[in-house]
């Protein structure tokens, strides 16, 4: 039995495995070595990347984390192939391990996911004005997770940042003009020119309002007025008014304000819905 143990067969296949199994080391060696000087040179290639398009700084750290992770584990497993170990059973139980991770935190990775596009692609920035998910405020803070909004009323708002990326949202600092919309009610019979002129000599008299087109953006107009309803209880009047972003609020108090007071004052009625009921007797 120790005769064919220890046999001249025995030592050779020993010695050709040991032999294989050097130049297999010595290759894998070779490649670590490679490796990790690709590693390096993509890392910093996507360091720059990410400098260049000036990226979040909670997202920097953590693309830069995760680059290096998978570029490692990829080394890693070519080594384990290249020494002759199976890989099929580590990739097996990686990918089940990830299946199971992605499950149990799918809404977090939804979130994730949803604040890398926004940091990469910046539907909006600190310091805007938004509308989403039925909330409204100025964002103070984006997250990985979640984006943090400040209403009017000094409410912090935490939004996921899945339904964020995926949602509706109104963002109303991209552009540096905006209009403001607003209807006033009168009874009828009421001289709608008097009307229009009284409103427009409001319009005019206010140096926010802007008073004609602007050079850097086609769809600011002069200011308009015209009716837009036969109501129940008088004629609608709407007007349109331009201004800059930052004025919206102040002309569109300023508006309501003193179209009521100044044309109450000159006798234009303001209705109010009423409901007439005759009684009949049998």
């Amino acid at each position: 039995m120790l005769d064919k143990i220890f046999s001249p067969e025995t030592y050779s296949m020993l010695g050709q495995w040991a032999l294989g199994f050097c130049k297999n080391l010595l290759v894998a060696i070779i490649v670590f070595i490679i490796g990790r000087w690709i590693i390096k040179w993509v890392k910093k290639l996507v360091v720059k990347m990410l400098e260049r398009s000036k990226v979040d700084s909670s997202l920097y750290s953590f693309l830069t984390s995760i680059v290096n992770v998978v570029l490692w584990f990829t080394l890693i497993i070519i080594i384990i192939s290249i020494l002759g170990i199976e890989t099929s059973s580590f990739i097996a139980l990686f990918a089940s391990a990830g299946v199971a991770i992605g499950m149990a935190l799918s809404g977090t990775l939804q979130n994730f996911a949803g604040g890398v596009m926004i940091l990469l692609f910046k539907p909006f920035k600190v310091g805007d004005y938004i509308e989403a998910q039925g909330y409204a405020g100025t964002v103070k803070e984006i997250q990985i997770f979640n984006t943090i909004l400040r209403t009017n009323d000094a409410q912090t708002i935490i939004i996921p940042n899945g339904g964020l990326s995926t949602g509706s949202m109104k963002n109303y600092s991209t552009e540096p003009y905006r209009r403001v919309d607003l209807t006033f009610q009168f009874a009828y019979g009421t001289d709608l020119e008097l009307v229009k002129q009284a409103i427009s000599e409001i319009q005019q008299r206010n140096p926010l309002v802007l008073q004609g087109p602007v050079k850097d953006s086609p769809v600011v107009a002069a200011p308009w007025i015209g009716l837009s309803e036969l109501g129940e209880s008088g004629v609608v009047v709407n007007t349109r008014t331009w201004c800059k972003s930052a004025d919206y609020w102040a002309v569109y108090f300023y508006m309501n304000e003193t179209v009521y007071q100044e044309l109450k004052e000159r006798g234009f009625m303001f209705p109010f819905n009423r409901m007439d009921v005759n009684i009949i007797k049998s």
